[in-house]
């Protein structure tokens, strides 16, 4: 495999215009975290899952199944001198991501909590690809950008109306920007990353340093072995798909997708779980959350348009 050639330690790789193939790679993988909510509400209805359990189970699922799967495609499964620290960073920043998010859940609810860590990843990565990866993204890209956070405010926050503001909601808002920055700083580091190792090796000791992190999280969570019992079909399917594969699917789109534009994209995430709120569970949507449907569709047609 050639790597890509440097310039004084910058990747000219990084200068490459993206491809539809990486945007579909990345469309996919955030359609799959979008089943993740509804998922998490069978979990919580029939085995009493404890958002805590769920992260740190879904990391171990992820992190043994692509072990597996890089054993077997990618011979030996290590990353490039450089990304090792990357690497450890990353397991980190998801055990952060995991912790953070599903604690900001129990403080001030799934809708605010999702609001704010979906809408500030993007915003965090559009801020500062520019210094740490070197990327410049046209207006076009910006609009899209700006278009697809309001859009998500929108289809998140405006059916639930306005929050009660006590301590324990802005806690948990407060948590929600950490889940935020957490996961913003793993795709900045992924993608770092990807210029000198392979993606699924990458992806597979990532998961397994953040599924070791995350693991002392059970202490705190009351009859976890009770809960594995009960939920374990779907905490395979949430470590499985929603995890493993996912994140090996969007890992390879990353390789091929500034940094920014894979945070844009990324926002499917809430429409898919929307669309599968509505069509399950009987929630409904409103003109304002139709509005907000409708403006990430138009964000993401700018980027799927734009030819350069």
């Amino acid at each position: 495999m050639t790597r890509p050639s440097y310039d004084r330690g910058v990747p000219r790789a990084r200068q490459a215009p993206w491809t539809v193939g990486g945007l579909v790679l990345i469309a996919l993988a955030a359609v799959s975290w979008g089943t993740s909510g509804s998922v998490m509400t069978v979990l919580v209805d029939r085995a009493a899952a404890s958002p805590l359990l769920v992260g740190t189970a879904r990391l171990w699922v992820a992190a043994i199944l692509l072990l597996l799967a890089a054993s077997m495609t990618s011979g030996p499964i290590a990353v490039a001198a450089d990304d090792r620290w990357r690497c450890i960073a990353m397991g980190a920043c998801m055990a952060v991501y995991q912790a953070a998010y599903f604690t900001a859940v129990t403080l001030s609810g799934i809708a605010i909590a999702a609001l704010v860590a979906i809408c500030s990843a993007p915003l965090v990565i559009a801020t500062l690809a520019p210094w740490l990866l070197g990327e410049r993204r046209a207006m076009r890209a910006r609009v899209a950008l700006a278009l697809g956070v309001l859009g998500t405010a929108l289809l998140v926050a405006a059916p639930h109306g306005l929050p009660d503001l006590s301590a324990r909601f802005v806690g948990g808002v407060l948590l929600a920007l950490v889940a935020g920055l957490a996961y913003a700083l793993y795709v900045l580091a992924a993608k770092a990353s990807l210029t000198q190792s392979a993606p699924l090796p990458l992806a597979a000791l990532t998961f397994t340093v953040g599924a070791v992190v995350l693991t002392p999280a059970l202490l705190w969570t009351s009859a976890p072995l009770a809960q594995l019992a009960l939920g374990w079909p779907w905490l395979l399917y949430l470590g499985g798909v929603t995890t493993a594969a996912a994140y090996a699917v969007y890992t390879v789109g990353l390789r091929h997708v500034p940094a920014s534009v894979a945070g844009l994209v990324t926002l499917l995430e809430p429409l898919t779980a929307t669309v599968l709120g509505v069509a399950l569970f009987g929630e409904r949507l409103g003109a304002a959350g139709g509005a907000g449907a409708l403006l990430l569709v138009a964000a993401l047609g700018l980027l799927v348009t734009d030819r350069r």
